[in-house]
Formats: C-alpha cells, sequence, structure tokens
C-alpha cells in the first residue's frame, strides 16, 4: 500500500491529506524522504560542472521537498494534537534532523561550491534577490560551522544534535505538567466566579471525561479563576501549579536540560570564535548587540517598575480592607486588579465577552484585512488535521492567494500558547506556490450549541496571530528561504504586533463587537471604556515581560551559570523585581528559550518590534485614518510581501523614512507620563 505521504496529492489546494494519514506512516515516510534528499544533495555536491547559482543555489533551494510533504503535517499534529506515538516520533526524529542539518550545513564540499559563486558573484549579474540569497546562504554556512576542521567540526556537530533531542525533551516535559495537573472544584469553589469561567471549568471536566468543574492549567481557564476567585487558599494552589511547570521534580523536571542547554550554547558560540552565545545570535538581528538589548529593556524597565510599585500599593490596600492581612503575593495581583479594573473603568470582564465572540472577531480580523489589501476569504471544506479546525480560500480579486487554516480551541496533548506557521510556504522557484497559513491559539471551547467568547486579551492574541498569517500570506518573493516571517527574529513580530492596532479602532469593533444573545452592538460608553482601559495594568504586564526578557539575555551573555535558577534570581534581586510578580515565564517552563533556538537571547524581540508597531500604526493615523490605503500599499510593499530580501532596519526605512525611538512604546503602555 503506498504512503499517503510519499503520494502526490490530490487534495482541495494540494492541502495534507490528514484523512488518510496515521502514525504508522511517519516513520517510513521520514526514513525514505531522508534517502532522497541525500541523494539530491549528492547530486549537487558530486557535480562534475563548475559551481554556478542555478547548479548549486537554486539546487539547494529545491532540496528536500518530499522531506517537507512528511514533517510539515507531522509537526503540526505534534503541536496541537500529542499523543504518546507522536511524542516517541519527536524524540526519534530530533537528533535524525540535526545530523542532517549538519550534513548540509557543515558539508565541506557544498560550501566550496557555495564560497566559489559567492567570490564570483561580482561577475554573475544576479538578480537582487538572488544576491540576497546568495549572501544569507553563505552566512548561515558560516555561522554552522562550515569553516571549522577536525575535532572542533565534529564537537559542533554532537553539540548541535544534543540540544536538539534536549530541546524536544524540554517540549515534552512541559506539556506533561500542563496535562497531567488538574484541581476539581467543588460547588463551594465556584463562588464568585462568572457563569463564563464556571461553563469552561465545566467543558474541562467533560473533557476530561468527569462530572463536575474542573481547573487546568490552561491559560484561558486559569487566569479568569486568578481574576474572579475570592478563595485565597485556592488561588495560591492554582497560581503555584501553573508557575511549577517543569520544576516538579521527576522525569519532567526541565531544570537539569536548561542548565545543560545554557553549556552547550556556550560551546557552540565559543566554538565558532564568540565571546558568548548572545553575541553569535544577535549579530544577525536589528539589535546586532547585547548592550543594545539591554539599553531598550532597561529603558523600559525603569517606568514600568516604577507603576508597578504605584499599582502594588493600592492593590495592597484593598487587600487589606477585606481583611487580608499581610503583602500582596503573586495569586493576590489579578484578583485585586480585576477589582480595581472594574472600580476604576466600571469594566466587568464578565460583561464585555459576551460581545468578543470568536466568529465575530475572526469575521473583524477578516474584513480588516479586506479593507487594507483587498483579501477576501470564502470557508472550503477539507480534511484538516482535527475537528475543531477550519479552514478558508484567500483571494484577491479573483485569484487564489492562500488557504488559511484556524485552529482555536484548547484541549489535552495540544501544546500551550498561540502561534502561526505555514504548513506550506510562498516560493515561484518551483512554480507559483502558494501558502498554507495556520493560526493555532488555545482560547477556552464553550458548551456544544454556545458561541465561544473571548476576553478582551484573547481577541487580540487573535489579531496577533492573524497579523503573521498575513506576512506568510502577502509574502510574493521566488525564493522559500526569505519567503514570509523569514526575517530577523526581532522584527518578525512587527506585523503581529501592528495588526493589534486594528482591534482597537472603534469603527471595527462597533462593526463586530456584538452581543451573543441579543446581536447589539457593544454599547458606546462600554465600547469607550474598554478602549480608555487598554493601558490599565501595564506596570504588572511589562515588568513581567522584562524580567523574562532579561533573565534570557543575561542567561546567555558571559559567563554560564552553573545553577540556572539561582542565576534567575541573582538577576531579578539585581532588577528589584516587585515581590508580588513573577517572570512572565520562569526558567524551568521557558519554551520560548529552551525548546528550541527560535528566541533564545531573543525574547525582548517583542519588545524591539513593539518600538516600531506603535510608530507604524501611527504612520496610518497621520496619513488620515486606520484604512488609509496608500499606507496600506506601502506596507505591504515594503513589509509584507517583500520578507526577508533586504536587512530589517532598511525594509522600516523605506516603509516610514526613519527608524523610530521608544517613545511611541512607552506611550501606547501608558508608562510614558511615569518615565
Amino acid at each position: 500500500m503506498t504512503n499517503p505521504l510519499l503520494a502526490d496529492w490530490t487534495t482541495p489546494f494540494g492541502l495534507p491529506p490528514f484523512a488518510d494519514m496515521s502514525d504508522d506512516d511517519f516513520a517510513p515516510g521520514f526514513e525514505a524522504s531522508l534517502t532522497q534528499a541525500r541523494a539530491e544533495l549528492a547530486l549537487i555536491t558530486d557535480n562534475a560542472d563548475a559551481p554556478t547559482f542555478e547548479n548549486t543555489i537554486d539546487a539547494l533551494e529545491l532540496m528536500g521537498e518530499t522531506m517537507h510533504k512528511v514533517l510539515s503535517p507531522f509537526y503540526t499534529l505534534a503541536g496541537v494534537d500529542s499523543n504518546p506515538a507522536r511524542e516517541a516520533l519527536q524524540r526519534e526524529f530530533s537528533p535524525k534532523l540535526a545530523a542532517w542539518g549538519s550534513e548540509v550545513s557543515m558539508n565541506p564540499k557544498l560550501f566550496a561550491r557555495v564560497e566559489a559563486i559567492w567570490n564570483a558573484r561580482d561577475t554573475l549579474e544576479l538578480t537582487p534577490e538572488q544576491s540576497r540569497v546568495l549572501e544569507l546562504t553563505r552566512r548561515d554556512f558560516v555561522r554552522s560551522g562550515a569553516q571549522l576542521e577536525g575535532a572542533n567540526f565534529d564537537r559542533l556537530k554532537e553539540v548541535k544534535e544534543r540540544l536538539a533531542v534536549i530541546g524536544t525533551q524540554f517540549t515534552q516535559n512541559l506539556l506533561a505538567d500542563e496535562r497531567d495537573w488538574s484541581m476539581d472544584l467543588g460547588e463551594a469553589d465556584l463562588e464568585g466566579l462568572p457563569d463564563f469561567v464556571v461553563a469552561t471549568a465545566r467543558a474541562a471536566a467533560q473533557d476530561a471525561g468527569k462530572e463536575g468543574h474542573l481547573l487546568t492549567l490552561s491559560r484561558s481557564l486559569i487566569v479568569p479563576f486568578l481574576q474572579f476567585s475570592p478563595r485565597r487558599d485556592l488561588r495560591e494552589v492554582a497560581y503555584e501549579a501553573w508557575v511549577a511547570r517543569g520544576a516538579n521534580g521527576g522525569d519532567t523536571d526541565n531544570r537539569d536540560i536548561a542548565a545543560e542547554t545554557l553549556k552547550l550554547r556556550d560551546e557552540r558560540a565559543k566554538l565558532l570564535g564568540y565571546a558568548d552565545f548572545a553575541s553569535f545570535k544577535l549579530e544577525t538581528e536589528m539589535a546586532k548587540t547585547p548592550d543594545a538589548v539591554r539599553d531598550l529593556l532597561m529603558q523600559v524597565w525603569k517606568p514600568a517598575k516604577a507603576q508597578a510599585d504605584i499599582d502594588a500599593g493600592k492593590l495592597t490596600e484593598m487587600m487589606h480592607a477585606d481583611g487580608v492581612n499581610g503583602d500582596l503575593e503573586a495569586w493576590d495581583w489579578r484578583y485585586y486588579s480585576e477589582k480595581r479594573r472594574a472600580a476604576e473603568h466600571d469594566l466587568d470582564e464578565a460583561a464585555l465577552k459576551p460581545y468578543l465572540q470568536l466568529d465575530r472577531m475572526i469575521e473583524a480580523a477578516f474584513d480588516c484585512s479586506t479593507r487594507l489589501f483587498g483579501l477576501e476569504f470564502a470557508p472550503i471544506d477539507a480534511d484538516l488535521h482535527h475537528a475543531d479546525a477550519r479552514a478558508w480560500e484567500v483571494t484577491r480579486k479573483g485569484e487564489h492567494v492562500a488557504v488559511f487554516i484556524g485552529d482555536y480551541f484548547a484541549r489535552g496533548g495540544k501544546r500551550s500558547g498561540a502561534w502561526c506557521s505555514a504548513m506550506r510556504a510562498q516560493q515561484k522557484l518551483r512554480g507559483d506556490i502558494r501558502p498554507h497559513v495556520i493560526n493555532v491559539c488555545n482560547f477556552a471551547k464553550p458548551a456544544k450549541g454556545s458561541p465561544a467568547l473571548l476576553s478582551y486579551d484573547d481577541a487580540r492574541t487573535l489579531f496577533h496571530e492573524f497579523g503573521h498569517a498575513l506576512h506568510q500570506m502577502l509574502s510574493d518573493v521566488t525564493y522559500e528561504s526569505i519567503s514570509g516571517t523569514s526575517v530577523a527574529r526581532d522584527f518578525v513580530e512587527l506585523p503581529s504586533q501592528l495588526y493589534e492596532h486594528w482591534l482597537e479602532v472603534p469603527e471595527v469593533l462597533q462593526q463586530f463587537a456584538t452581543h451573543a444573545d441579543t446581536g447589539e452592538p457593544m454599547p458606546a460608553d462600554m465600547l469607550q471604556r474598554m478602549l480608555d482601559a487598554g493601558t490599565y495594568d501595564q506596570g504588572f504586564a511589562t515588568v513581567e515581560y522584562v524580567a523574562s526578557a532579561m533573565v534570557d539575555l543575561e542567561f546567555h551573555s558571559g559567563e554560564v551559570a552553573a545553577d540556572p535558577m539561582a542565576k534567575q534570581a541573582d538577576i531579578l534581586d539585581g532588577m528589584g523585581m516587585p515581590s508580588a510578580i513573577r517572570m512572565r515565564h520562569a526558567t524551568p517552563h521557558f519554551a520560548h528559550v529552551f525548546a528550541g533556538d527560535g528566541y533564545s537571547s531573543a525574547y525582548y524581540s517583542y519588545m524591539w518590534s513593539e518600538v516600531m508597531d506603535a510608530d507604524a500604526f501611527a504612520a496610518f493615523e497621520e496619513a488620515g485614518g486606520a484604512f488609509d490605503a496608500a499606507t496600506a500599499r506601502k506596507l505591504e510593499d515594503h513589509i509584507l510581501s517583500v520578507g526577508g530580501l533586504r536587512e530589517a532596519d532598511e525594509l522600516y526605512t523605506e516603509f516610514r523614512g526613519r527608524l523610530p525611538g521608544v517613545e511611541a512604546l512607552l506611550k501606547g503602555r501608558g508608562l510614558d507620563k511615569v518615565a
């Protein structure tokens, strides 16, 4: 029987045939695709003809198509619907993929061909895009260790393979801790909880095959529980379980993995001639150096901490007025902050949520992209990776642009958080290949027959991930290696964070924020109060984020700490971390940093991009409004469509005419007056 992963796909738009796949298909499919990829590599390296752009760089870009066909659906499933078989396959694949990566990126014969083309580049009449691809290809080879020799060459391969193994282990340990913890809630434990939290807890119990109500570590459940439960004892238990993920001892404890990861990364950087891993990692980012990142973070930290200290005093007074003596604790902050928000802004999240229906927010995200970029969305019937997922064909002026897939609900076996990925990326080298883009979120799933309701933070997350999707869908380059989100890490968050601003546009909310029961639009006074509260509690939010970013940076700068947890404590003490706020991501569950190299030394990227996104949205406002057509055209032409065609600072300057300062960020977070 033919392996469906290796067959020609006749599905709509060439989507993966998930309905025909089984977990038993992935290992043989992977091995077959790896064998084919090695044969394709040999055709390049053993080519007797002199190296040319076409027979080396183009061939390298085209290599491995079958492997991508196998691994794209596999890693989609592993992230959104994991099971023991898929987790075992991840552990099997990770060292093999790392070894294959080294076979390519550290291949001396291949690098010699690339180097020959690089040295002759001025005589080759390359297009600007070809020149950029050549530059990045050579840079990647050098940074991968292609110029190393002997024992250093061999050791770097070992280091990269080991990092791949323990990165997978970190992810799976975190998923296990998130999946395995829960707390039964009796009727008395539901006191004070809004109906939507009770309903979510009931749905969580049903999902687990239990009666009653269940609290889990899903962010869409535990955060509102911490906001609304008057039971301080239960809040403490829940909060401590949430922040202890990856640090519970036993087989799923991530602390030793974090220590080994930091040590191996430092060794990798030193083998390549860098002082430390942060210096290596940041060389290709907009920031360039650890000092530049540190400077940005501290410019924001000082006013954020000052605001958080002021807020902590007010929340402590509220807690004492409730008869609770002692210090404000981390499990108290959200509860008293929610009460303060309701009092100061006359804003109750339980009253807001019926106006923020998931389906209407999806419509809002689509409609904004229609007004900005002319995109249209039509539902399509396709066999997807899970029954909760849904898909749309994206067109413009009748022409196919992309397939967009949304997978919005939390469930067991699904990685926490939210993300966007391209199951198939845009390119033209192999033909006019249009992307398949997926947004994954973890919103609370409603009871059957009830609409899914979002918090304002959830709605912002939806817009954020759709901003990433637009970056993928509007890509218009020849080479996949620079398409879509293939840009500097501290630039990749610009389109996503910029798109969040359209959720704040009053006319968008007036149209799409309609009540789930009555269909009536959100009352004007409620809408205004919600927007006015947009910067509420930004001292807390900024402190918990910057603390995580600074710990990440310092972990990878200078001498490696033998005990990361002690180093984390020292860093936070040195910053003057408020006692009632903890890092957004403590080390044992800091998946951005330890599940892979993506955001290592680069968690600051969200804030670096925020400096730009605040300034970029101001360009629309200065031009006459959020939907100014000429500014939208510039955004697409200079940022969204060009991927990594040029350096990030060049792209932004082409769009805006200059690079921004931190002032717009502080104003956007309401911290400018404190600063």
